[in-house]
């Protein structure tokens, strides 16, 4: 199993910066990628940011440039700093370890892991 916990949420004003962390633990030989996903009231959850276990990352276009992803070397702290930050940023912000699952006669790669999430707001 993978536990996953995020930190560094709060409240910041437009034009400011947040950086959040994930703690990894558990059985992270598994994962083969990370994201930071979030949630706004009544919206879907959406990813915001990727780091794949080789290094690679993507970026929702609406925070390219803005926010980035990173990982400590032992890749049991995730991080997402967050700059320039916009009122409709304001949402949960969740942590999601991807790992490969036997599901429907294939393997696929799935974000199987999840943190409580952490709330982010940014007022105007």
């Amino acid at each position: 199993q993978v536990q996953l916990v995020e930190s560094g949420g709060g409240l910041v004003q437009a034009g400011g910066s947040l950086r959040l962390s994930c703690a990894v633990s558990g059985s992270i030989s598994r994962l083969n990628a990370m994201a930071w996903y979030r949630q706004a009231p009544g919206l879907q959850r959406e990813m915001v940011a990727q780091i794949t276990s080789g290094g690679a990352t993507n970026y929702a276009d609406s925070v390219k440039g803005r926010f980035t992803i990173s990982r400590d070397n032992a890749g049991i702290t995730v991080y997402l700093q967050m700059n320039s930050l916009k009122p409709e940023d304001t949402a949960a912000y969740y942590c999601a370890a991807r790992t490969r699952k036997w599901t429907s006669g294939r393997w696929s790669d799935v974000y199987a892991f999840w943190g409580q999430g952490t709330q982010v707001t940014v007022s105007s």
